[in-house]
């Protein structure tokens, strides 16, 4: 049973990344493709986590947790260059 569920998430997320993918590339704003990046991104953990499901292993959790980390930190350098123009100041 468990099997039919992971199947039925591992599409759920591939669909919202090809959702997520049409928006990076059509977005009528930079804050569309802002929020399409993150939002791939928290679709990437999710799809780590799934597989670490499936597999039964910790070692993609521990994947996931610095994916969501690197993901975080990318999308506020993003809208902070968006915002300002540059990251460091």
């Amino acid at each position: 049973m468990i099997e039919y569920a992971l199947n039925f998430a591992f599409v759920c997320a591939g669909v919202s990344l090809l959702i997520n993918l049409w928006r990076l590339s059509f977005g009528p704003t930079i804050a569309d493709r802002v929020l399409a990046v993150d939002t791939m991104a928290i679709n990437g953990i999710a799809l780590l986590v799934l597989y670490g499901i499936g597999r039964a292993t910790s070692m993609y959790f521990e994947a996931a947790l610095l994916f969501a980390m690197v993901g975080f930190v990318s999308t506020v350098a993003y809208c902070k260059f968006v915002l300002r123009g540059d990251i460091i100041e």
